[in-house]
Parts: structure tokens; sequence; C-alpha cells
């Protein structure tokens, strides 16, 4: 999400902060910021204490569970264009699964369908 936020955008956000709040308030502020987000961390942290206590050993593999892998970007990713050797998906006459099994020029640009759209 905060990937495109670079060193010229962080320096227009700092000198609107000046410009709204001035320079006397803006320390001020960015403690109040601060401690707020330790606070945030710590609510989160003792909330996932909390839960692993709750869960008891019974659901010990739910702890360990590493739920960035179901990330549905993630998640098609892996299961539709990653290379599945054990179960390959083969739809016999498709001019689709020949089309995917290709890969694509990436100076052309991709086909559009009007009708699909």
């Amino acid at each position: 999400m905060f990937n495109s936020i670079g060193w010229p955008e962080l320096f227009v956000v700092a000198l609107a902060a000046l410009f709204i709040f001035g320079p006397e308030r803006l320390p001020d502020l960015a403690k109040d910021a601060a401690s707020g987000l330790k606070k945030v961390r710590t609510a989160i942290t003792g909330v996932r204490e909390q839960v692993n206590e709750s869960l008891g050993d019974d659901f010990a593999d739910l702890r360990d569970l590493d739920l960035r892998k179901y990330h549905p970007r993630t998640f098609v990713r892996t299961h539709l264009l990653g290379d599945d050797e054990e179960n390959p998906v083969v739809h016999h006459g498709s001019t689709a699964a020949s089309v995917a099994a290709r890969p694509r020029d990436r100076s052309v640009p991709p086909p559009f369908d009007v009708d699909a759209t």
C-alpha cells in the first residue's frame, strides 16, 4: 500500500504539517503520535498473547500459521500461476490453456476484449 511513497512525498507531508500546525506545536504532536503508536503496539501484543493463552495447546498449529500466504493476491498467485507439477490442470481443446501456457511478451500490451468489459 505504501510502496509508492518516497522521500519527496514525505517532505511534502512534513512541510504541510509544518504550515498547518506551526513550528511550536509540531514537536508535541510528534511526541503524542509516537506515544499513541506505542500504546497501539502494546495493545496488539496484549491481544495476541491473550488469544494465544485462550486457544491453549489444542490450537498450537493455528498460532504458528502464517496468514500472509492467505492474502488474496498471494493465494491466487500461488494457486493459479505457480508451477504445480503434482496436479496440472489441462483443458483439452481449449485455446485459453494454450495461451496461458506461453509466456507473454512484456513489450506487447495484453489483449483487450471490449465485450468482456
